[in-house]
């Protein structure tokens, strides 16, 4: 198998759910980056304006790229995270997607501020993270709107991108409409 494949999206997407119960299902090893970026001290401070935490990009990226140098070539890895596709290493880069509408509730349920929220949807409607995965990884980007699938449709659909099934394409998913509307 030998696949290294990496999960991102906006926050409040369903990232972490989705890589939780896909490494159950296929006996895969997970690697959380945000935990990853704070139990290797990568924190370098929180942005006061916006809440996030600043992390050393290029030292996760050594950090990570050391956990897959590293790992048994006959196994299936994992590495979920909205930062995981500004590091190398992926043969698949997972962008999961999900309309700006049920994004804010997502986000207001979590308590994000009124900044934050308007911040993570506009980046959501932009489609952010697959741009900037995209400019990395090219064709080894799908994009897959989660927004009215269950977690089993959406493992469903990640099994057969993963096993080279089915194919979604980066820049097909539009939440311009929400953006401009």
């Amino acid at each position: 198998m030998n696949q290294v494949i990496f999960i991102s999206g906006t926050p409040c997407v369903g990232k972490t759910t989705l890589a939780s119960e896909l490494s159950k299902r296929l006996g895969a090893n997970l690697v959380r980056v945000n935990e990853l970026a704070i139990s290797n001290d990568l924190v370098l401070g929180i942005d006061n304006k916006k809440g996030y935490k600043i992390i050393d990009i290029p030292e996760l990226d050594v950090v990570l790229g050391e956990i897959i140098d590293n790992f048994d070539s006959d196994k299936l890895l994992i590495v979920e995270g909205h930062l995981s596709h500004l590091c190398n290493g992926a043969d698949k880069v997972i962008i999961l997607r999900v309309h700006p509408s049920i994004l804010e509730e997502r986000l207001a349920g979590r308590k994000y501020s009124d900044s934050k929220i308007r911040e993570n949807l506009e980046a959501e409607a932009l489609d952010v993270c697959g741009a900037e995965a995209y400019e990395a990884y090219g064709e080894d980007v799908c994009e897959i709107d989660v927004s009215d699938l269950s977690i089993d449709e959406t493992i469903n659909l990640v099994v057969d991108v993963i096993f080279d099934k089915k194919d979604f394409p980066f820049g097909v998913i539009d939440f311009m409409d929400w953006l401009i509307g």
